[in-house]
């Protein structure tokens, strides 16, 4: 293991990675990833992998955007030799009630706005992108053929070796169990497997970010959620967009391999605890069959559950930590960890290396929380 590094990230996740990747080919050398377990065994490799250009603040539409494009041409910008199977399938967002149609309203013109292509439909128009939809109780759609999905596995993988190509080591079952504070500036980590002086250090390690941040006396406010999910046998290709409505609580996608993914919330707080409940089944079943009735003869294989990592406002936090020189905060993400993940990498490296970030990222350092400016986002499961 190295003995010195520029920078250490804890957290082997999608953020860890894509910064890792992207500080190693901007030409920062010693370049440290720990993951205190194996890769893929965090939130990351337990998410729904979806990726969605349709917010309702200005921000998060940004933020979709720009990592939308990185989605569709990482294979090539990671020089990946398989396939992270990003499917442009879109997301069909459901209203019922009447208050979300008038937010969809709001949001179409803000996305319209930011140059992304999505429209508002009538149910009956719907039949035409979902012809099995029950469409009894939904009042309006809104739908964006650019957002999709991606194998989050292979996208992890892709990152890792990317990195590791452009010189960044990843070290597995390696945990941070220090961080050696002098007069206010960081200057090494301690872990299970030895010490690594650095002078910076990022911390991504999702829902156990406040944890590690109290290792070098940060405040990270970031809470964790369990949040529990479900696939089914795979059956014949049948849905093309990603499924949601906020009101009625579901997200429900078909993966390239016919295989049906959902989940909802609400989730439980303030746990780690990641095991699976019969009444997210039931309750499940109940959700995706009254959206679309052919489902109820699809078998469920496999269940289980994950952990957001919850910022206040349930929006990033991405810059330097207030308290300690040198710690850099990736985290907070809420659910929303994969799918900005790509754009987090590329804007956390431009910010680390002092140059101009691609998108401006001061609304979302972690002082927003004490100057109480805080970015609530009124379009999430």
């Amino acid at each position: 293991m190295k003995k010195t590094a520029e920078v250490v990230i804890i957290g082997g996740g999608i953020s860890g990675l894509s910064i890792a990747f992207n500080l190693a080919s901007m030409g920062m050398r010693d370049v440290v990833v720990l993951e205190k377990s194996y890769l893929f065994s965090g939130s990351t490799g337990r998410c729904g992998a979806g990726v969605r250009q349709q917010w309702g603040t200005e921000m998060n539409c940004a933020l979709g955007k720009a990592t939308c494009e990185i989605f569709e041409n990482l294979n090539e910008i990671l020089d990946f030799e398989d396939d992270i199977e990003f499917k442009q399938g879109g997301y069909l967002m459901m209203a019922i009630t009447e208050k979300e149609v008038e937010q969809f309203k709001k949001n179409i013109e803000l996305q319209h706005s930011m140059g992304i292509p999505s429209v508002m439909l009538t149910p009956r128009e719907a039949l035409d992108i979902v012809p099995e939809l029950n469409i009894e109780g939904i009042l309006a759609c809104t739908f964006c053929h650019k957002d999709g999905h991606a194998n989050p596995f292979k996208t992890m993988q892709a990152y890792a070796e990317a990195a590791r190509r452009h010189g960044a080591e990843i070290y597995t079952y390696t945990e941070a169990t220090g961080i050696d504070v002098v007069e206010g500036r960081v200057k090494g980590v301690q872990t299970n497997k030895g010490y690594i002086s650095t002078d910076k250090i990022v911390i991504a390690a999702g829902a156990w970010s406040k944890h590690v941040g109290e290792l070098a006396g940060c405040d990270v406010p970031v809470r964790p959620e369990r949040h529990q999910i479900l696939v089914t046998e795979p059956v014949n290709p049948i849905l093309g967009p990603m499924l949601m409505s906020f009101a009625g609580n579901i997200y429900l996608q078909q993966e390239p391999g016919g295989e049906f993914i959902m989940g909802f919330g609400p989730a439980e707080h303030e746990t780690y605890n990641i095991s699976s409940t019969w009444d997210f089944v039931e309750t499940m079943c109940r959700k995706a069959t009254r959206y679309l009735p052919y489902m109820k003869n699809v078998r469920v294989v496999r269940q289980w559950a994950g952990l957001y990592e919850m910022s206040p406002d349930a929006q990033p936090i991405l810059g330097k930590a207030e308290e300690v020189e040198g710690v850099y905060l990736a985290t907070g993400f809420s659910g929303h960890g994969f799918m900005f993940g790509p754009i987090t990498g590329q804007l956390m490296a431009e910010y680390i290396l002092g140059l101009p970030t691609t998108l401006p990222i001061d609304k979302l350092d972690v002082g927003r929380f004490k100057r109480g400016e805080l970015i609530f986002e009124p379009s999430v499961v």
